[in-house]
């Protein structure tokens, strides 16, 4: 089997889409076809299976992943084995900055602690945003919410949503509730526009944004009431305890890598970092 078309096997699995695969791995959708066309005459089985509109893997195609993870996982280690961090490149992580404070930091002392003189650059955004920075190679990793029915990444945190106040909880006994909320592409957003409007329940819309530090301040001022995972609350902010509100989704914290790895850190060192942090995280859990 060739290396290559392992790697865009995985970069399939990871982003769910042949589109985002190409653009990861810097090669056309026709080549990636190619080489999964490839793939399946090399191991005399369909890999994939259509429906709708949707490319899912078949139970061939899944028992692969775990092989090619290991496979690519296993080269990219033995090129960083033999790398030095003389003049390489920072390692640049990308993450929404409302997990600088509970995810982030944690996870760069434990790189800091593995790599002491390797440079870390860190770039804030959204979710959605560093899936495009992965896609375009800008980012070596990221500090995801994981997508729903996707398998990317590498579990960090399994968390929770939260409705929050700013120390104004009676904004919940509003007969138009007022709302600050992250960006339509958050999965709490739309599963609390859709709970309320289900319910019946009026609600006004006050801003939206992708910046966690903005929406905070804006809960704190009592300018409405918002949603976090459970592990962005910090201090001023508190769980709405009123049970007269939609529920919110259950979310997965992940790192995802780029295909083309760091020289210095690649499937190998993100595995095991997501175990180290998951273990640690759990403990404290």
């Amino acid at each position: 089997m060739d290396l290559d078309a392992l790697r865009s096997f995985v970069a399939f699995v990871d982003t769910g889409s042949f589109t985002r695969a190409a653009k990861q791995i810097h090669r056309t959708q026709g080549a990636i076809s190619m080489q999964m066309k490839k793939l399946e005459e090399d191991l005399g089985h369909s890999l994939f299976i259509k429906e709708g509109r949707n490319l899912l893997l078949t139970e061939k195609g899944k028992k692969l992943v775990s092989y090619a993870r290991k496979i690519v996982s296993l080269h990219d280690e033995a090129v960083g084995e033999f790398s030095t961090l003389q003049n390489h490149r920072p390692l640049t992580i990308g993450c929404p900055d409302d997990y600088v404070d509970s995810v982030l930091a944690d996870l760069l002392e434990i790189i800091h602690a593995q790599y002491p003189t390797l440079h870390l650059k860190v770039l804030c955004d959204s979710s959605t945003k560093l899936r495009e920075y992965l896609d375009n190679g800008d980012i070596d990793l990221a500090i995801l919410t994981r997508a729903p029915d996707k398998e990317e990444g590498y579990i960090l945190r399994h968390d929770k949503g939260l409705w929050v106040h700013g120390g104004f909880p009676e904004l919940v006994e509003k007969e138009t509730i007022p709302l600050v909320l992250y960006d339509e592409d958050c999965k709490f957003h739309t599963a609390a526009i859709d709970g309320l409007d289900k319910m019946g329940r009026l609600h006004d819309l006050i801003c939206t944004s992708s910046s966690s530090a903005t929406l905070k301040t804006l809960l704190k001022r009592g300018l409405g009431l918002g949603t976090l995972a459970s592990s962005s609350l910090t201090e001023g902010l508190y769980p709405l305890e009123k049970e007269n509100m939609p529920p919110l989704p259950a979310v997965d914290i992940v790192l995802a890598v780029s295909p083309i790895p760091h020289p210095l850190f690649g499937v190998t060192q993100a595995v095991s970092l997501s175990c180290e942090y998951y273990a640690q995280d759990a403990k404290i859990a």
